[in-house]
C-alpha cells in the first residue's frame, strides 16, 4: 500500500518534466525564428524586420511584387550575404549539438564531443592539403574545399573504426583510443603542411579557426540534408539510447541490439560532424557545452534532449557568429569565440568529474 503513492509521485514528476521539456522546445523554436529575422538585420547596413520579412517571403514564394518599395541593395545584402550565412550557422550549431549528445550518450563520457574520434582532424588535414596544393574539383570551385574536408573526415572515420574493431567487436575504450591516435597523427600532418606553406599558411590557419564568412546558399544545401538526416536518425534511436544508459546487459534484455544501435549512431554522429567541419572549419565546444546545459534543464531523456539540444545549438552558434561579425571592426573567427567561451566550461566539467571520482 505504501508503494502506490511513491509510484504516483514519480509519474507526476515524469509528466511535469515532459511538459516542461515540450514547452521549452516550443519556446526555443519560436525564439530561433525571431532570431533569424533579428540577427539578419544587424550590421553596417541596418534593415528593418518588416523589410526582411518582405524579402524572405518574396524569395520563398516567388512573388516578386512583394519586393515593391524595398531597396535592391538591401535585398542583395539580406538574401545573398547575411541570410545564407545565418542559416548555415544555425544548421552547423544544431548538427554539432546533436552529434555531441549522441557521443556523450553512447560513449557514456561527459567530455565526449564531435572531435573525440578524430573526425575533425581528418577533415582539417584534407582541407589544408587542398589549400596547400591549390586543388579544386572541376565545375565546383565553391564547394571544392568542403568536399575535400568531408572526404578527409570519412577517411579518418574509416581508419578509426578499422583500428577499434577487434575480433569483430567494437568497444568504447578502443574507439576513444583510436580517435586520439588518429587525431594526433593528422594534427602533426597539418603542422607539417603549415610549416611547408608560403602564402597559403594564412588561409589554412583561418580555416582551422572556423568561420562562416562568405558562406552562401550552396553551403546551406550541403549542410541541410546531412543535419536533417542525422537529427531524424537520432530521434528514431532516442528510446534505445535511453535503454543503453541502463547498461548494455539490461538494454539487451529489453530487446536492444547494442552493437547495431551503437554502430549506427556512431556513424551518423561522425557524418554530422564531418559535414559541419566541411562547411565552416573547426568550431569547438558547441558539441560539448550544449548537451550539458540542456541535460541540466530538461533531464537525460534523449527523446526531449536531442531536439532541445539541436535548437539551443542553433541559437548559440548563430548568436556567437552575429557577435563575432559585429563586436569589432575586423571580424573574429567564430571558432575562436566559442573556444574562449567553452574553455572555462570544459574546466568546470573536468573539475566536477574529478571530484566525483
Amino acid at each position: 500500500m505504501q508503494d502506490q503513492p511513491d509510484r504516483h509521485d514519480l509519474w507526476n514528476v515524469y509528466r511535469q518534466r515532459r511538459r516542461s521539456a515540450a514547452l521549452l522546445t516550443v519556446a526555443m523554436a519560436l525564439l530561433l525564428g525571431g532570431l533569424l529575422i533579428g540577427y539578419t538585420g544587424i550590421g553596417v547596413l541596418s534593415v528593418s524586420a518588416g523589410e526582411i520579412s518582405q524579402i524572405i517571403g518574396a524569395k520563398v514564394t516567388g512573388q516578386a511584387e512583394w519586393l515593391k518599395g524595398v531597396d535592391p541593395v538591401k535585398e542583395a545584402v539580406i538574401w545573398k550575404i547575411r541570410l545564407p550565412r545565418l542559416v548555415t550557422a544555425m544548421l552547423v550549431g544544431a548538427g554539432l549539438a546533436v552529434a555531441g549528445t549522441i557521443f556523450q550518450a553512447i560513449l557514456i563520457n561527459p567530455l565526449a564531443d564531435p572531435y573525440t574520434l578524430g573526425v575533425s582532424s581528418g577533415a582539417a588535414f584534407a582541407a589544408s592539403l587542398a589549400i596547400y596544393g591549390n586543388w579544386q574539383i572541376a565545375g565546383m570551385p565553391l564547394l571544392s574545399l568542403p568536399l575535400f574536408a568531408f572526404g578527409g573526415a570519412l577517411f579518418s572515420l574509416a581508419v578509426v573504426y578499422a583500428m577499434a574493431r577487434i575480433n569483430g567487436m567494437l568497444s568504447v575504450t578502443n574507439l576513444i583510443l583510436a580517435g586520439v591516435i588518429v587525431g594526433s597523427i593528422f594534427s602533426a600532418a597539418i603542422s607539417l603542411l603549415k610549416s611547408l606553406s608560403g602564402d597559403e599558411v594564412s588561409a589554412i590557419v583561418f580555416w582551422l579557426m572556423g568561420s562562416f564568412a562568405s558562406r552562401s546558399w550552396p553551403h546551406v544545401w550541403l549542410a541541410l540534408p546531412i543535419v536533417a538526416t542525422g537529427l531524424a536518425v537520432a530521434l528514431y534511436y532516442a528510446e534505445d539510447l535511453n535503454l543503453l544508459s541502463l547498461g548494455a546487459r539490461t538494454a539487451g534484455h529489453l530487446g536492444v541490439d547494442e552493437e547495431r544501435v551503437r554502430t549506427a549512431l556512431l556513424i551518423i554522429a561522425s557524418l554530422i560532424s564531418a559535414g559541419c567541419v566541411a562547411v565552416c572549419g573547426i568550431i569547438g565546444f558547441v558539441g560539448l557545452i550544449v548537451p550539458h546545459l540542456m541535460r541540466m534543464v530538461i533531464g537525460p531523456d534523449n527523446r526531449y534532449l536531442i531536439p532541445a539540444s539541436a535548437l539551443f545549438g542553433a541559437i548559440l552558434l548563430s548568436s556567437a557568429d552575429t557577435l563575432a561579425r559585429n563586436l569589432l571592426t575586423a571580424e573574429i573567427p567564430v571558432g575562436v569565440l566559442t573556444t574562449l567561451l567553452g574553455g572555462p566550461f570544459f574546466i568546470y566539467i573536468f573539475r566536477t568529474k574529478m571530484k566525483k571520482g
